[in-house]
């Protein structure tokens, strides 16, 4: 089988799926990354607190030690700032980490001389210039929108809400980050994108160029102890992800005021990216829950009815498939990349960015339509089902295989 490396920094939940695909197909040379343990790993064994144990834990995968490639120091720096100093520390050296692993994968592709590496935006240009003295096929992802339509939408939220500006935490990419992406295209022999609007976002010319396929992510499967919800008066909205704009929060909070009625409560859970009383004085009627492990997530979930993210720029938000296997249907915009998901009235509604009123229509229909809540929570079980991560590695497996069969 041909062998192929595959390269990601921090090792999201679609790199894991990815990763198990190749080596479910024995179609692995090598994983590299920062931070990363291998099966076996004598530092998974330590005695230390559980808490701890935990986090390592997070960064486990399960392959070979040979197979296991890492370079572990800024990464670990990284996460003891954000550990010491909180948002303070904001991203830390995550550029630096991103070049390292790709000269890491560099170095591994001249060792190693694998059939094939897959790699991730803004970790992928080292990697491609070796692969490409090989002739080696490039296969790079981009798991959020092309970078220019990224500015300008989060550019024209800032100019939509300024108030609300702060919480966007978006600083422009230097003109030097921008170009390496730019760079990274051109060496890429397929690109793989999440979703529909993250294949939109591309600029006609490259998807005229080069082969661009939408590749959905997962979902996981539907959570066994999701348990008959009992019928109450009000209408339990769940928003979970940072609190910001980026997000939609300002236009969901809106909503809820435009609507103010006492038998819809939302609820929003994530980080905060202003002080909780610039949220109250925006929504006075609203609970906030603090981020909590992601099994607590799942539970915060199931005593939800609906999910709602209505999102000005994602890739293919992860949360809102995790809603699904909980039986909440999704009140979404197209922007999360998640449109493929809805049926309208059966698993969710779409609604356009930046559309309060919008919004507000869709959960006055829900609040008078309790009774349809059963059928809709079964429809979201069933589409996470349908949009499994199973699915998903067979599809990723099958593109990828496609470069090694010859024409």
């Amino acid at each position: 089988m041909p062998q192929v490396i595959l390269s990601h920094p921090t090792g999201n939940a679609f790199v894991r799926e990815a990763l198990r695909a190749l080596q479910d197909a024995d179609m692995l040379s090598a994983f590299c990354t920062s931070l990363g343990f291998h099966d076996n790993d004598p530092w998974l064994k330590l005695p230390i607190p559980q808490r701890w144990k935990h986090k390592l834990e997070r960064r486990h995968y399960a392959i070979p030690k040979a197979k296991l490639k890492r370079r572990p120091c800024l990464e670990i720096t990284r996460l003891l700032g954000q550990r010491i100093l909180g948002s303070h520390f904001k991203a830390g050296p995550i550029d630096a980490i991103y070049a390292t692993v790709d000269k890491l994968t560099a170095d591994n592709i001249h060792q190693l001389k694998p059939d094939g590496v897959y790699a991730y935006e803004d970790g992928a240009l080292e990697s491609f210039k070796a692969a490409t003295t090989l002739s080696v096929p490039c296969f790079y992802e981009l798991p959020i929108a092309y970078w220019k339509e990224l500015h300008k939408l989060l550019e024209d939220a800032a100019d939509r809400r300024p108030d609300w500006a702060p919480t966007l935490a978006f600083q422009k990419d230097s003109t030097d980050k921008c170009a390496q992406k730019d760079e990274e295209l051109t060496y890429a022999d397929s690109i793989i994108c999440p979703s529909k609007f993250v294949y939109d976002s591309l600029p006609d010319s490259i998807k005229k160029e080069k082969p661009c396929t939408i590749l959905p992510y997962g979902a996981p499967p539907p959570q066994t102890s999701t348990k008959q919800k009992q019928k109450t008066k009000t209408l339990r909205v769940l928003f979970a992800g940072a609190l910001s704009q980026r997000k939609g929060l300002a236009d969901l909070f809106d909503a809820i005021n435009l609507l103010n009625r006492s038998d819809i409560e939302l609820i929003t859970m994530g980080s905060l990216q202003a002080p909780l009383s610039f949220y109250q004085e925006a929504c006075p009627h609203f609970t906030y829950e603090s981020p909590r492990p992601h099994q607590d997530v799942l539970k915060l979930m199931q005593s939800c009815d609906v999910f709602a993210l209505p999102s000005i720029v994602e890739g293919r938000a992860l949360v809102q498939l995790e809603a699904l296997s909980c039986g909440l249907p999704l009140l979404i915009t197209p922007n999360t990349g998640g449109e493929d998901l809805i049926k309208e009235t059966e698993t969710g509604f779409l609604v356009p960015p930046h559309s309060p009123q919008a919004i507000a229509e869709k959960l006055n229909w829900l609040a008078d339509n309790k009774d349809a809540l059963p059928s809709m929570q079964a429809a979201a079980l069933n589409q996470a089902k349908k949009s499994s991560w199973g699915s998903f590695r067979h599809q990723w497996i099958q593109h990828v295989k496609k470069a090694f069969i010859p024409s």
